[in-house]
């Protein structure tokens, strides 16, 4: 029966009232803004910033976000393959990789290389321009990327106007983030340092690249890092400071030289700064080289971010920022073990000898037949399909054959060695101030006494704080593995039905071939060469925990505390640009963080009245995301948080 016309019209009014203002959208068609920047920091966890923060001092550097922008400080990734590649291709793909495909740096394809795993975005069927060999060199694309990524969407909206470029030492973080439809990616070749492309994108770089390269920029980057210029360049200057100087002023040399900034449409930059991550590898998270990193990093951002003030039409209100990290990073074995905690290293050679002794013992008695693959990297253990094909054996066979072996194996393996780390000086002890005395008689002359007694002692020497002691020796931490997953479960599913259990979810790929994915504890994880340093690569939270932040007219200031992901960001300026999300996108819009719109047909932003501090999204991701909306008691914390 149909509902009469007065009756609908009275049910349907107060939810119309109740509606929320719909955030503004700033079009892409119409240059609105001029250009958005996505600044990726490889390996930084989002703890620098609290850490550090009363050493954060430009204005535009880090605090251009913790001030002046909207920041997330709980922004955690929602997998388990904590890497380079699949972080910089889920910042542009808003997927992870069940949804984008990439699920490591490199992985072993047979039917493309027997003798070495192939890079995420290597392919052969382009090469390298930019060198004096150019033409000889394989090169890259995203041909392994499955999804399309923001740029990719800007640039089909606007029908190619848009311009759409990458940057960072390493090509696969200049490539992964911008997708299939860039103008160009540039990253450096090793040994000389020049920014070079691929075919994939041009035949030859702009006449602006190659000038870059012809000047002294890669030999100053060189000194600055006290390099050799005989030994590779990236070997040298991608855990210095001076590789993201180096970096900015090719981003600076970009921007001119393409006119960012200054077309009809929106263009879009993605700067990946890779030294962060080298330097990381090499003294771990703690140490005060890293610190350094972070205050130096401050100080850059802060003359790039004003060089994008004084170079792009309207200056930074025309210009949308978003800064975040591809992965965060582990504690050094040695510095968790020196604490207590249960850090041990793995020797991934003398694991897998150990899975190839115990399957020629099942399958082929009295051979040495590698039922493994030379290269392996956790958390993924590789097999030689062939191999297991040969004799007979199955995906589900082999694969359940590892994972029966590993216990035994693991546990065969050494245990890590005892650690003495100095523990540093202890805080000096603040005196708290004596309680006041009622001022009698009696005491104001017992007051004097004690002053007169003061003053007549002889002076003290200030003591020296005595180093804290390390715990007494324990017995040494061992490998262990907390869980286990087969190719074949991963494609099927069969996780556990909870959080954890999606986490893991979320990082399967078919690429690899036959492969199992190994889960140490947290804080265990595979050793280098040199037996020191940290890495990167589990399900754990110092891996997954990165910052997320907006600079831009749309967003409005403040600290929004609750869960979010690195996928939000992608889903978030889509809808402000007008454009599609990408193709995989599971991110949710941060509407939390967005000024509401008016009623202006012009539906320019405008700040609230009052600004509130919205709880983040659920880490469930099926839940809807939160809206701005009227005051509803329980949703919101009054007033607004500053940083200290």
């Amino acid at each position: 029966m149909e509902m009469p016309r007065r009756l609908c019209s009275f049910t349907l009014a107060p939810l119309l009232i109740a509606l929320p203002a719909i955030p503004a959208k700033a079009s892409a068609y119409d240059g609105k803004p001029k250009l958005v920047v996505l600044v990726v920091i490889d390996q930084f966890r989002e703890d620098y910033l609290e850490r550090y923060r009363a050493d954060l001092k430009a204005q535009r550097g880090f605090r251009l976000f913790l001030d002046d922008g909207a920041y997330f400080p709980d922004c955690y990734y929602d997998y388990a393959n904590t890497k380079t590649a699949p972080g910089h291709a889920t910042l542009g793909t808003g997927a992870y990789t069940d949804g984008h495909g990439i699920n490591s740096n490199e992985w072993w394809d047979l039917s493309r290389n027997t003798k070495r795993p192939i890079t995420s975005v290597e392919d052969e069927r382009y090469k390298i321009v930019g060198l004096l060999n150019a033409g000889e060199e394989e090169g890259d694309s995203p041909r392994s990327e499955r999804a399309s990524t923001l740029g990719d969407e800007l640039r089909l909206a606007t029908v190619g106007q848009s311009k759409v470029f990458g940057i960072s030492l390493k090509d696969r973080a200049a490539i992964l983030p911008v997708g299939h439809s860039a103008n160009a990616a540039y990253w450096i070749d090793q040994n000389s340092g020049a920014f070079v492309s691929s075919t994939y994108y041009q035949n030859t770089l702009p006449e602006w690249a190659t000038s870059f390269n012809a000047g002294p920029r890669a030999q100053q980057a060189l000194d600055e890092a006290h390099g050799d210029p005989k030994e590779s360049f990236f070997e040298q200057v991608d855990h210095s400071p001076a590789g993201n100087t180096y970096e900015l002023d090719f981003a600076r040399a970009l921007i001119t030289g393409e006119q960012l900034g200054h077309h009809a449409t929106t263009d879009m930059l993605t700067i990946s700064l890779s030294p962060n991550d080298g330097l990381g590898h090499r003294v771990g998270p703690d140490a005060p080289e890293m610190h350094d990193m972070v205050e130096q990093l401050d100080q850059q951002l802060d003359g790039f971010f004003t060089w994008l003030d004084q170079n792009i039409d309207g200056g930074l209100s025309n210009v949308w920022i978003a800064l975040s990290a591809d992965h965060g990073v582990a504690s050094t074995p040695e510095q968790a073990a020196s604490l207590g905690m249960d850090s041990a290293t793995w020797d991934i050679p003398k694991l897998i000898a150990g899975l190839n002794d115990a399957m020629n013992g099942k399958f082929s008695p009295g051979e040495k037949i590698d039922y493994l693959l030379t290269h392996q990297e956790l958390p993924y253990i590789q097999l030689n399909q062939p191999a297991f094909e040969r004799a007979g054996i199955n995906e589900q066979e082999a694969e359940d054959a590892i994972v029966a072996a590993l216990p035994a194996v693991i546990e065969a393996l050494p245990a890590q060695p005892p650690v003495h780390l100095p523990m540093g000086t202890p805080p000096a002890i603040v005196q708290a101030p004596p309680k006041p005395v009622p001022r009698t008689r009696s005491s104001r002359a017992a007051a004097a006494r004690q002053a007169k007694e003061a003053a007549e002692a002889p002076p003290q020497q200030p003591s020296t704080p005595q180093p804290l002691q390390p715990p007494a020796s324990k017995v040494a931490p061992h490998p262990s593995l907390m869980s286990v997953y087969t190719r074949i479960q991963l494609a099927a599913g069969a996780l556990p039905p909870d959080e954890f259990g999606q986490r893991i979810a979320h990082s399967y790929s078919a690429n690899g071939g036959w492969y199992v994915m190994l889960l140490p504890p947290a804080y265990q994880m595979q050793g280098n060469a040199a037996g020191t340093g940290a890495t990167h690569f589990s399900a754990w939270s110092y891996d997954r925990h990165v910052p997320l932040g907006f600079y831009g007219a749309p967003f409005q200031k403040g600290i929004y505390y609750g869960r979010v992901a690195p996928v939000d960001f992608a889903a978030t300026f889509a809808a402000l640009l007008g454009v599609n999300q990408p193709s995989a996108s599971i991110g949710h819009i941060l509407t939390q963080a967005l000024k509401l719109a008016t009623a202006s047909p012009e539906t320019t932003l405008a700040p609230k009245t009052t600004h509130r501090i919205r709880r983040g999204t659920s880490s469930d991701k099926n839940a809807a995301p939160s809206a701005p909306a009227p005051d509803v008691p329980g949703t919101d914390i009054p007033g607004g948080v500053t940083p200290p």
